[in-house]
């Protein structure tokens, strides 16, 4: 029994937030129990809530940039979790990590340059390149047998074949749940330096990795790849930030964080979130024993779905996440046709879950189901889902 209680529920509904409040305006209903956005039902821990009431009872919300102590905080928990050794001066704090992406796509390529991801993908990835009028080019990734790997030869063969100028790499993968192994990493960043691609490097899920895996930092893989690399990370999937817009884009290279800052002086932004910078430094200075006994409970949660399926639904598979609090699940044993499925998981399951066609179309017959959350609901969920399928 750990010191932090991750089994209790917190009514959430009536708060405003997107997960439990926008099933109405989202999907014409109010009746769905919610495992979709990538957000958390569990609150943080009392230490860092202290921290940010210290700062509220100031009573003062002017502009504020990150302060020396925030940006060596951060830089401590990059060494300490990832042994990647970064300077203060490299940090760009924004609002968010697709925000990131989409300053990326603008300081980098020019409208109608093409853009690499690697689908399934999370999907604001194909949007922010396609509302940037760019060209999205799609290497797909190769399930074999709900184990997901990167087809090279097709991966540089896009690239030369389009003049890709950006890849998005998403590291840990959402929603597959791979945490590319360094060899991965190593073979991605041959080919990118060797084609002259810049590499936005998605590590907002770095911190979320399993027994038997190692989130690695792209840029840190080889000593070329910081000179093309942009790493977007943020406390908002470790912690449950999101709603507090903070991120921490890395950059290495002079000239790639000299452009990032033109893209980013050229959207409007300068001073960040005074609270959503309180908020990250107090949960990278007290959030550690927290932080630990999530990923115990969120190893559960996948246990228990992963057994579950396996004896209540057999024709549904997952692909067991390395990282990340997101599963991927195939529904393609059970169902053939996406519209009967929506409507299987919506009106009989009452599930308000993922569907795999957002995240590209050869996925049509998938579901990302989100499992932070207490046991409770994750148990509630599967047995609506089971019941669906007269299981």
């Amino acid at each position: 029994m750990g010191r932090y209680d991750f089994d209790r529920v917190i009514e959430r509904k009536g708060t405003g937030c997107l997960k439990w409040d926008s099933g109405l305006k989202r999907k014409g209903r109010d009746d769905l129990l919610p495992l979709w956005v990538a957000d958390m039902d569990f609150p943080l821990p009392e230490e860092v809530l202290s921290e940010i009431h210290r700062r509220v009872d100031h009573g003062i919300f002017g502009y504020q940039d990150p302060t020396p102590e925030y940006l060596e905080v951060v830089s401590k928990w990059m060494e300490r979790h990832h042994g990647w050794s970064i300077r203060p001066e490299e940090i760009t704090v924004t609002p968010g990590v697709v925000f990131a992406i989409a300053l990326a796509v603008r300081a980098y390529t020019d409208p109608g340059d093409a853009v690499l991801i690697t689908n399934p993908v999370y999907y604001p990835f194909s949007e922010v390149v396609r509302d940037n009028h760019r060209s999205l080019v799609s290497s797909d990734l190769v399930n074999e047998d709900g184990f997901y790997t990167i087809d090279f030869a097709d991966f540089e063969q896009k690239i030369a074949e389009n003049h890709v100028k950006l890849f998005l790499l998403c590291s840990p993968h959402n929603p597959v749940g791979r945490v590319w192994t360094r060899d991965e990493l190593l073979k991605i960043g041959q080919i990118c330096e060797r084609h002259h691609v810049t590499v936005f490097a998605d590590e907002i899920h770095e911190d979320i990795v399993y027994p038997g895996h190692r989130h690695i930092p792209f840029a840190s893989v080889d000593s070329s790849f910081a000179s093309f690399t942009v790493t977007g990370t943020s406390p908002s999937k470790t912690f449950n930030l999101a709603g507090l817009q903070v991120s921490n884009i890395i950059i290495q290279d002079q000239e790639l964080r000299k452009a990032f800052r033109k893209a980013d002086a050229a959207a409007g932004y300068s001073q960040a979130n005074v609270l959503g910078m309180t908020a990250a430094q107090a949960v990278y200075e007290y959030g550690e024993e927290w932080y630990r006994e999530l990923l115990t409970c969120l190893e559960g949660n996948i246990d228990f779905l992963d057994d579950f399926l396996k004896s209540r639904l057999p024709g549904v598979k997952m692909a067991r996440p390395e990282g990340t609090y997101l599963t991927w699940l195939d529904f393609s044993g059970v169902c053939g046709e996406p519209a009967a499925l929506e409507q299987i998981i919506t009106d009989k399951a009452h599930l308000w879950l993922d569907p795999g066609a957002i995240f590209g179309e050869n996925s049509a017959l998938f579901e990302r189901v989100n499992v932070a959350c207490p046991r409770s609901t994750l148990e509630r969920a599967a047995e609506q889902l089971a019941g669906a399928f007269g299981r």
